[in-house]
């Protein structure tokens, strides 16, 4: 008989793929000036790679439950790594940009895929606060070093293209991960099991019909837009609208992901102190402060890893209170509609943002994100009101 991999093994793949993803999306952001001036595009018109993800997104939202119950959670991983890979290669070495945007496509379908199933594998592990803080500190590890290597290639003088080539070989490297998995036949990355009385479609239904769980999914659209806006946009609004020397505004954008990455570290300690809704409370005046400062005082740095900071708690907390606000039936369905929907303000805000930009003037990006965090606070009260009222 084979022998399984140990348990931790799970684990580590799922903290690996997330800085994976993390590097091949938090790159962008400083990438992007060279994406704009290879192509010659615009803030308005470089949105359509953000938009063509939107596709692959949604069907990641509406079918990540139902894929992995099927064909089970490692396989669906390991097409997911591979659509990434394929598209980071395309993003590195096409000379049309029709072509870079419909790999988008598959970019996005893949990421949306890695995200809801690894945080659903993450949300089923015994001390899951702690195992989902340190999962999203590791994307925070990733994004960090996506646009630290970036940055490193970029002030040697290298092509940006350079820097997908290394995306996709890292990559590339969970596809060989999750492979070996699926040979051994490993149990260790496994789906939530299904009732017999439900199928995986109803409890999708089922959970898509709980205003705790569309609520929560907005919020997370919203969150992960404001994320990623800054993350794409802010080395931008840096260098070309306040003069910031390149290699300053690049090392911006990594203390920005540092920030965040440390806040999710200390998350699982958090949650024990003060509570899930006060911590989430606190995160988003920080926030709130963080932004008016980038706002306001456009010459200083150091309101971007304050930013960061703020962020880290919301995504992984918010996560984590699904399983407590939803049947354990509903969990898988719910954090992978969560999860998705989340890319898909991963697109939509960006998109937005960078249209506005180009009509309005870069300063301002910095002035949008201050209302949207407003709104996610506003949606996290109406959750601790929601769960509060008295039932009839």
């Amino acid at each position: 008989m084979r022998d399984k991999p140990p348990a931790w093994v799970g684990v580590g793949l799922a903290f690996y793929a997330f800085v994976a993803i993390a590097i091949a999306e938090g790159g962008l952001g400083v990438v992007l000036p060279s994406i704009l001036k290879t192509y010659g595009l615009t803030t308005a018109t470089v949105t359509a790679l953000f938009f063509s993800q939107i596709g692959g997104y949604v069907v990641a939202a509406l079918t990540s439950s139902l894929l992995s119950h099927r064909i089970g959670l490692a396989r669906m991983i390991l097409l997911a790594a591979a659509s990434v890979t394929t598209a980071l290669c395309v993003y590195a070495s096409t000379p049309h940009w029709g072509v870079m945007v419909m790999a988008g496509t598959l970019f996005g379908l893949g990421v949306g895929l890695i995200d809801a199933g690894m945080n659903t594998f993450i949300a089923h592990k015994p001390d899951n606060g702690n195992l989902m803080g340190l999962l999203h500190a590791f994307y925070g590890v990733g994004a960090l070093l996506g646009p630290a290597i970036a940055t490193a290639l970029l002030t040697m003088g290298m092509s940006w293209r350079s820097a997908y080539w290394i995306f996709a070989l890292v990559m590339g490297l969970l596809v060989v991960g999750m492979v070996w998995v699926v040979a051994q036949q490993s149990p260790l990355i496994a789906s939530a099991p299904v009732p017999a009385d439900h199928s995986a479609e109803a409890n999708l239904r089922l959970a898509l019909q709980r205003p705790t769980v569309l609520v929560a999914g907005l919020l997370l659209l919203v969150y992960v837009g404001v994320e990623v806006s800054l993350g794409n946009w802010a080395y931008t609004v840096q260098t070309l609208s306040r003069g910031t020397p390149v290699a300053i505004a690049g090392y911006s954008i990594t203390a920005y992901w540092f920030g965040l990455t440390l806040g999710r570290l200390l998350m699982g300690q958090w949650i024990k102190w003060l509570g899930a809704n006060r911590l989430l409370n606190g995160s988003f005046i920080l926030l709130m402060v963080g932004l008016l400062i980038w706002w306001l005082l456009p010459q200083q740095l150091w309101s971007l890893p304050i930013i960061g900071f703020a962020l880290a708690a919301i995504f992984p907390t918010t996560m984590w209170l699904m399983p407590r606000r939803v049947p354990v039936a509903m969990v898988p369905a719910a954090i992978g509609f969560l999860s998705s929907v989340g890319s898909v303000g991963a697109v939509s805000i960006p998109t937005g943002v960078g249209w506005l930009a180009n009509y309005v003037g870069l300063e301002v990006i910095p002035l949008v994100m201050l209302p949207l965090a407003v709104v996610m606070l506003g949606l996290h009260r109406w959750l601790v009101a929601y769960e509060a009222r008295p039932l009839t």
